[in-house]
């Protein structure tokens, strides 16, 4: 059993002088290499090889780069080494462990998918070291190419590998984050064709689709913490892995803030220090955005036990959008204490965010039954758009081992969030675009604490095994706001009408003081066994979780309006078969618990003023899943029901209707052949609604729902150019309705990304360049919709070309 690690962060607010102070010390360490990728085929199969006597350094660099070898090292640790003439049948590896051999220096792997050098005395960390006999296995189990793992964090479980668990799970490494030069979770998400992304109501916020159902912005998690996270936008440069559950999940993650998140969870895992690395990355786009990056790692004490990472990054300029900028300052800072018993780890970070001339979403008139989309680049909001989104945040954890069979875990993290927006976007009643703008201005603050202690053991009764976990969390979020709002102004949607800053209409609150709008707070307690037969052959997990919902909610003026107090229990069941060592099969019972609606006094509804109770939504899921170490697939089954409430018998408004996802899902990844690598996955819903109100709709399909995604990605390494490799991905989304009715419907859409890497020398030192162009077409299409007290649709992003430089020393 391995204790996880710990992490911290600040919770005061950073000016702009230790923002600008912190970022340059990242520029002054870091500094310049880059990775080259390793060609499988050399490094797997031998061949006559010879070098000749000179230096250790320079002959392990020469062979290093004939042979794609993602290899960095300090200069200075073979600085007086000569190594003697080598000739013989070798892989790559092997010569280099020949190499080696009559000095101190051992190769290490990453999981990234790099190599260094290091110095056995100074080697403590478990898990790097390899040598020749041993590379087969590690790049075997680097079948996704390094940018995806088939694992992830599961809330009380801990980390863990998707082959023992009975759900679908997948997380996509920083490694992918670079080579596709992903800027933001959505755009990691793009990858997997059971998310669809879109933005909030009115505001930039990202916001998702996993199976069909809403997970908003502030639902992910951060190392398996809720409400830690940056609200609206989060920054990847300092993510380690996006890490996707697909599924109902409470009871592994708890409720979310918002209560969103039923068909699936987002968690990132913060990058650590694993040795001394030094590197920047230098960006741009096409319209002028120009980004600086910087990763300085080091580790220190006698045993390495000590580790500290440093992420910065800003990046700012026109976006690919019409009059549109953005700009982003990000800074994050990681420290690891790694003890024989103990585990501690904490992080900080802050993140500003800047749009100025935002281009948000379309409302759309109830009297619409069709729009078409306006030209990819155009930008339909006013110049006067704005928003400015700032969040500091830090998280401490911490493992112990009681034993040698159990240990207790416990984390906690706090996050201050600010931001302000000036938001309008077009609401249109007519297909020529005829549309009127209001101007929305809202200051929105909010504080969370999260916290979470676990417990986790494992016992043998007769021939079973017991993977216990007892595990209580608690979260509390508070949130103030005001707001003041303008009357309507005439704009088109193909030809907008850029007006001056509308004058207040409308207002509630103070502006520059906003009170207190609610006050949540949920606190869960879940034990879980995981029990195993015929050696684990046959896994299945028992659990139930136990969580209470307390929600108060006040006026703009800061006065008591409503409250809700409220518990449930959910259960979860789930079975793992290992038929054999690359194919399990599995199933899952998951109730997520999601907080039930408060009906406002001022609603006409017999029991206006009320409050209903917590609603379970049920998943059922079988699957099989597919991992030989070079290759991995996986096949679900599922479905979802989540209780609809409306105004039934008496005008009580309670849950009468039923929202049924039924899906299908497919994944393949990995390399089958040498230098082909593939990440392809299809998802089908069949999402329909049932019992509605007078049955108006039954049988309809529900709202906001593509009814089928493909996502086609490759990547293909030439062999007629040493270190070039070519990829991309297609992504087809189906058709979806807007409305429950079922009369505004949105056309299928496709699009194609495409990316290209170049690994090469300037002078003695690597470099890696990326080029990416998503949307090559600049294809115009609606993305998503969103049905809701106005619905609205989101447009796809036009085509923008990326451009980066990168090292490491």
């Amino acid at each position: 059993m391995q204790l996880r690690q710990i992490k911290i962060h600040p919770k005061n607010k950073l000016h702009q002088t230790i923002t600008t102070a912190l970022f340059s010390t990242c520029l002054s360490l870091a500094s310049v290499a880059a990775m080259a990728e390793v060609n499988d085929t050399q490094q797997a199969s031998r061949q006559q090889m010879s070098v000749p006597a000179g230096n250790l350094g320079q002959t392990l660099t020469k062979l290093a780069y004939e042979n794609q070898i993602p290899l960095a090292f300090d200069p200075a640790l073979t600085q007086d080494i000569q190594n003697q003439a080598i000739s013989g049948d070798f892989t790559a590896f092997e010569l280099m462990d020949a190499l080696l051999a009559d000095t101190s220096l051992i190769l290490t792997s990453s999981p990234d998918g790099t190599y260094r050098l290091l110095n056995q005395t100074d080697y403590t960390m478990s898990g790097l070291a390899i040598s020749a006999k041993e590379i087969s296995g590690a790049l075997l189990s680097e079948y996704k190419g390094g940018q995806i793992e088939s694992g992830g964090r599961l809330g009380i479980f801990g980390l863990q590998d998707s082959s023992e668990v009975p759900f679908s799970l997948v997380s996509y490494t920083n490694k992918a984050i670079e080579d596709q030069q992903l800027e933001s979770i959505a755009e990691v998400l793009d990858n997997d064709a059971s998310v669809q992304s879109g933005f909030g109501f009115g505001n930039y916020a990202e916001s998702f689709m996993v199976r069909g159902f809403q997970l908003d912005s502030d639902a992910i998690s951060y190392s398996g913490l809720y409400g830690i996270l940056p609200r609206q936008v989060v920054s990847t440069n300092a993510v380690e892995s996006v890490q996707l559950l697909k599924g109902a999940n409470t009871f592994v993650n708890g409720v979310t803030p918002g209560g969103t998140g039923i068909g699936g969870a987002i968690n990132l895992e913060p990058k650590r220090a694993e040795e001394h690395l030094n590197a920047i990355t230098l960006d741009t786009t096409l319209e002028g955005q120009i980004g600086v990056s910087t990763d300085v790692a080091r580790r220190y004490g006698d045993l390495n036990e000590w580790g500290v990472r440093v992420n910065a990054l800003h990046r700012g300029g026109d976006s690919a959008i019409d009059n549109e900028s953005r700009s982003e300052t990000s800074i994050s800072l990681g420290m690891d204490y790694q003890h024989e018993h103990l585990s501690i780890a904490a992080d900080m970070g802050y993140q500003k965010q800047t749009i100025d001339a935002g281009r948000s979403v379309v409302y759309i008139g109830s009297a619409l039954t069709q729009l078409s989309p306006p030209a990819s680049w155009k930008n339909y909001a006013p110049s006067w758009a704005n928003s400015e989104l700032e969040t500091l945040f830090t998280m401490l954890k911490a493992d112990y081992q009681l034993s040698d069979n159990w240990a207790i875990k416990g984390a906690l993290g706090i996050n201050h969030n600010e931001e302000y927006g000036d938001y309008g976007s077009p609401t249109v009643s007519s297909e020529d675009g005829t549309a009127t703008m209001y101007r929305l201005s809202v200051p929105y603050e909010s504080d969370t604490i999260s916290s979470t202690l676990g417990l986790i053991g494992d016992i043998q009764t007769g021939s079973i095994s017991h993977q216990l976990n007892l595990s209580y969390s608690d979260l509390t979020y508070k949130t103030y706001t005001a707001y003041t709002m303008s009357g309507s102004s005439n704009t088109n949607l193909y030809d907008p009408v850029d007006g001056s800053y509308p004058s207040t209409t409308w207002s509630g609150g103070n502006m520059d003081n906003p009170k207190r709008r609610s006050a949540t707070h949920n606190q869960g307690l879940s034990f879980a066994d995981t029990l195993g037969f015929w050696e684990e052959e046959l896994l299945l997990t028992l659990g139930l979780r136990h969580q209470t919902i307390n929600v108060d909610n006040y006026s703009y003026d800061g006065d008591p309006e409503s409250s809700y107090d409220d518990s449930a229990t959910s259960p979860i069941y789930g079975l793992v078969y290992k038929a054999s060592d690359e194919i399990s099969l599995y199933f899952n019972h998951v109730e997520a618990l999601q907080q039930g609606e408060i009906i406002a006094s001022s609603e006409s509804y017999a029991n206006a003023g009320s409050n209903l109770a917590p609603y379970h939504s049920k998943q059922n899921e079988v699957g099989i899943k597919f991992e030989n170490g070079t290759l991995g697939a996986s096949a679900a089954l599922f479905e979802i029901t989540q209780p609809q409430a409306y105004a039934g018998a008496n005008n009580i408004y309670d849950y009468y209707g039923t929202q049924r996802n039924q899906g299908l899902e497919l994944n393949i990844f990995g390399e089958p052949l040498t230098g082909l690598r593939i990440n392809t996955s299809a998802t089908w819903l069949n999402a329909k609604l049932e019992d509605t109100q007078n049955g108006a709709n039954d049988g309809n399909y529900a709202p906001n729902i593509s009814q089928y995604r493909v996502v086609l990605g490759a990547e293909y390494k030439l062999p007629q150019i040493t270190g070039f490799s070519l990829g991309g991905k297609i992504i087809r989304s189906g058709p979806q309705y807007v409305d429950s009715a079922n009369t505004f419907k949105l056309d299928p859409w496709t699009r194609l990304d495409i990316n290209a890497r170049y690994q090469s020398f300037i002078g003695q030192q690597p470099v890696t360049w990326r080029l990416n162009i998503t949307n090559l077409t600049n294809e115009s299409y609606w993305a998503s919709s969103k049905e809701g007290f106005t619905n609205y649709l989101t447009q796809g992003n036009p085509r923008e070309i990326k451009l980066s430089l990168s090292t490491e020393f």
